[in-house]
């Protein structure tokens, strides 16, 4: 079968597949609205599910919550996910962190704060050598008072940030079809 509308339905809890639901309301239920990109994703209910269960492992690491936010930003600009961009702007935003550092994130310039530069320079230094970073990219990191097990939490954040960059940009790609 092929499938001639290349959009993907804006699901509601009463349209998604079953194995969707749950997580739909709970995203209400967090939020107060089910966005977009997920009602989106909710075709697949592995999708989204495996998102939020990495998401949620994601959010239990070492990494501070600024320096968490600062890798998702920063996957999140190098893969111009503009919706991912705005919403975790937001959550900067609500952790305190001011619109110089938001701005920065952005248009992926380099950060005043040493230690969230190292995140954002190493995270970067993951995604381009696909894990394999130097010696001296490594200590860099360590330089800063990060770990080898937060080393591997970026890894984490990437992964699951990657996923959710590319899934949205596939589901959101249907708008701009003509």
């Amino acid at each position: 079968m092929r499938e001639t509308d290349l959009r993907f339905a804006e699901h509601t809890v009463d349209t998604a597949p079953a194995g969707s639901v749950k997580a739909m309301e709970g995203i209400v239920k967090n939020l107060g609205f089910l966005p977009s990109m997920t009602a989106r994703q909710s075709e697949s209910p592995e999708l989204l599910n495996g998102f939020l269960r990495m998401s949620a492992l994601f959010e239990s690491v070492t990494l501070e919550p600024v320096a968490r936010e600062v890798l998702i930003m920063t996957v999140a600009a190098r893969n111009e996910c503009g919706f991912c961009v705005r919403m975790h702007a937001g959550k900067l935003e609500e952790l305190g962190v001011g619109a110089d550092v938001v701005e920065a994130l952005e248009g992926q310039q380099p950060l005043e704060d040493d230690a969230l530069e190292a995140v954002r320079v190493f995270t970067h230094a993951v995604m381009d050598r696909a894990g394999a970073v130097s010696d001296a990219q490594l200590e860099a990191f360590y330089a800063h008072g990060y770990s080898k097990r937060q080393a591997l939490e970026v890894v984490l954040g990437i992964g699951t940030y990657t996923l959710s960059t590319f899934a949205n940009r596939l589901v959101e790609r249907g708008e701009h079809l003509s």
